[in-house]
């Protein structure tokens, strides 16, 4: 077959399609619905992930299949109640997520030939879908964004999982990069800091001292050299130094902890609860390592451990919003994707 050659471009190779690149942000995962039946299809999916409980033998099936499974699911539908986006039929966590990545696109638009999309590591949209939906528009290479400040093996490395196990189905697959952990970068810290003085501007009232909360992990996790901790902590003193607070005004500690063993402390929970029994009347919380809120900072921390806080003499409680799709909090994202495209636009 010829080759038409425009006058002018004797000699000239063929026109071909651009490359194009596909930006794949992607969070952790959120239920369909906020009934027991959808909540009971993601917590299986969630559980039954080795990143996510390693001990997958017959004892945990037992357990999953014949008591959390009968169980969690009409409770935590009542907590998903309480933070639903009914507006929208969908968590937060969704409609932020959707929101980060349609900014995001706006942010990068002069970067001809990327294109920018969304998935949840568990549930809708699913990773799969999306990488297949981005190969349709052409993507030949492919840059995953796990937003995850701190790396943790059950976090970002399942993503990574699922991400191989879809590539490992393709014939025809793009070129991989997968941005790193972004807990210690400076815009990060400085959006982080930006954030709280912001918000304890707002308040009518002027916290004792802080909480930097972060999603609890088992201890033996980390034992087994997980640098999850570690990176909680780097960003932790990180963002003390930045606001000018000790660790005697600024807290570590960690929520969120499931079943028997021994998980990362000191617990976020039994910490409020002390500091209230110790007299502090006045407390903001803050979740560094949740880059859009959730079940778990909109209902555990806003509303489960503000009713702590109270019920052991606390008085006056409030929850810093995560960065979500602020200025600050897509700035941090933009920069990091440009970052880890270089060589590629």
């Amino acid at each position: 077959m010829s080759v038409i050659v425009p006058p002018g471009n004797a000699g000239a190779a063929p026109a071909t399609r651009p490359e194009r690149v596909g930006v794949l942000l992607i969070n952790l995962g959120t239920p369909d619905a906020c009934d027991a039946g959808s909540v009971r299809v993601y917590l299986k999916e969630f559980l039954s992930d080795p990143r996510v409980i390693e001990d997958q033998g017959l004892l945990w099936k037992v357990i999953l299949n014949g008591i959390i499974l009968r169980v969690r699911p009409a409770r935590k539908a009542l907590d998903y109640k309480k933070i639903w986006n009914f507006e929208k039929d969908e968590s937060p966590l969704k409609t932020i997520t959707r929101s980060q990545a349609e900014k995001l696109a706006t942010g990068i638009a002069d970067r001809q030939h990327v294109v920018v999309d969304w998935a949840m590591r568990y549930g809708n949209p699913s990773i799969r879908s999306r990488i297949e939906a981005l190969a349709a528009q052409g993507c030949s290479r492919l840059l995953v964004v796990p937003l995850y400040p701190q790396y943790s093996a059950a976090t970002s490395a399942t993503v990574c999982d699922e991400v191989f196990r879809v590539l490992a189905d393709m014939r025809a697959q793009p070129a991989l990069r997968v941005s790193p952990p972004y807990y210690d970068e400076p815009d990060y810290i400085e959006a982080l800091a930006v954030s709280i003085e912001t918000h304890l501007a707002a308040l009518p009232f002027q916290p004792e001292l802080i909480v930097a909360s972060f999603h609890g992990m088992p201890q033996k996790y980390v034992d087994a050299g997980d640098p999850y901790r570690e990176q909680c902590v780097a960003t932790t003193e990180a963002l003390r130094r930045r606001l000018g607070l000790d660790a005697s005004k600024l807290l570590l500690t960690f929520q969120s902890r499931f079943g028997n063993d021994e998980w990362l402390q000191p617990y976020t929970d039994k910490t409020i609860e002390e500091l209230a029994k110790k007299g502090v009347k006045r407390l903001a919380v803050v979740t560094p390592g949740f880059a859009a809120d959730c079940l778990e900072t909109l209902e555990e921390i806003a509303q489960e451990n503000a009713e702590i806080f109270r019920h052991n003499g606390g008085e006056q409680f409030s929850a810093i919003p995560c960065l979500n799709d602020s200025d600050g909090g897509m700035d941090v994202i933009r920069k990091l994707v440009l970052r880890e495209l270089q060589g590629w636009i």
